[in-house]
């Protein structure tokens, strides 16, 4: 049909433990475990797409080349909530000025402030030292 474009309906994670990953995914976002069907898991479906879990037989390797964005007011109060899950801070991108985390099984996510924030022209954000919210 003419002026019609897909939407994003669900987002798929592939992933060794879908049980362990959703329960994580479930309690960081408020969306709790709604479905079971063949090697997928799915949360309750919330605003935006969906979510599901999609068991493999590989873990993640290398770097995501896509990741969520989680808005949070209080990036440094969702980082400790995050790590109490069994969640993890990516040291590596610090330099960066972003806070990422890893899921349990190593997908990587940004924490960012739910409004507009400052980043440079090399890339780089500073909402976490307070100098570019």
């Amino acid at each position: 049909m003419a002026g019609t474009h897909p939407k994003i309906k669900d987002l798929i994670i592939d992933c060794v433990d879908p049980e362990r990953l959703a329960s994580f995914w479930a309690e960081l976002l408020g969306r709790p475990i709604a479905a079971r069907t063949g090697p997928y898991v799915w949360l309750a479906r919330g605003e935006g797409p969906g979510v599901g879990f999609q068991k493999v037989a590989e873990p993640t390797c290398g770097k995501n080349r896509l990741h969520f964005d989680l808005a949070s007011a209080d990036p440094a109060a969702e980082q400790a909530r995050i790590e109490a899950l069994g969640g993890r801070l990516l040291d590596a991108y610090a330099a960066g000025g972003f806070l990422v985390m890893a899921d349990p099984e190593g997908n990587a996510f940004c924490v960012i402030p739910p409004g507009p924030f400052e980043v440079d022209d090399d890339g780089r954000a500073h909402y976490l030292d307070g100098s570019g919210s």
